[in-house]
């Protein structure tokens, strides 16, 4: 008889960047404001001990993660993955968006699930980045928590493929910095399948 186990993921959005002249930065590496450490200590006593520490290539995800660590004591080298980078933005990287080319970013909000910026990625080309990643990880830790430090574009990625989302309905949820989503996968029974548990909480 197959015992049931169950895969958690902790989904953390990293903490606000430091962009003061609010610029495009999607797959840009822009420095991550930690000195909040009272939402930071808030957000680090609902994560699990023990877990699997995932992060994007990118330092805003692996800065928030290691000071997560720190404040639960935990000593986990995150791995860290290049799949779960925040969409590319391509030519609009580190421009104002009113400096955008008007013609461009129209095309791109008439349908922004699937309009790619010149030579960057539109949300399906995440989706599609993101889902082999997750389902490979999700597959070897099985029965374990998986704390993954991603970006907000990554989180909804993930839940389009856990829950079979159309794009449009998984960018209707809003992620916050800081912000923690949690979905469990259960094997081992009759239908095995995901449930979420939580999405965007805040503390």
């Amino acid at each position: 008889m197959i015992k049931p186990e169950t895969t958690r993921w902790w989904l953390v959005r990293h903490a606000p960047v430091e962009n003061p002249e609010g610029l495009v930065y999607g797959r840009s590496d822009m420095p991550v404001d930690l000195s909040d450490e009272k939402a930071l200590r808030a957000v680090a006593r609902h994560l699990p001990r023990d877990a699997v520490w995932v992060t994007s290539h990118l330092s805003r995800t692996l800065d928030t993660a290691l000071k997560l660590q720190e404040l639960i004591d935990e000593d986990v080298i995150p791995t860290r993955e290049s799949g779960f980078a925040e969409q590319h933005f391509g030519a609009w990287e580190l421009q104002h968006w009113n400096d955008l080319p008007k013609g461009e970013t129209t095309q791109f909000w008439t349908d922004f699930a699937r309009q790619q910026p010149p030579n960057g990625e539109s949300f399906s080309d995440v989706v599609d980045r993101v889902g082999p990643l997750f389902s490979r990880l999700n597959r070897y830790w099985v029965g374990r928590d998986i704390v993954a430090v991603i970006h907000g574009g990554t989180v909804r990625a993930i839940m389009a493929n856990a829950l079979g989302l159309s794009l449009e309905a998984a960018l209707s949820f809003h992620i916050d910095t800081l912000g923690l989503t949690k979905l469990e996968y259960i094997t081992g029974v009759e239908e095995p399948g995901w449930r979420v548990t939580a999405v965007n909480q805040r503390y």
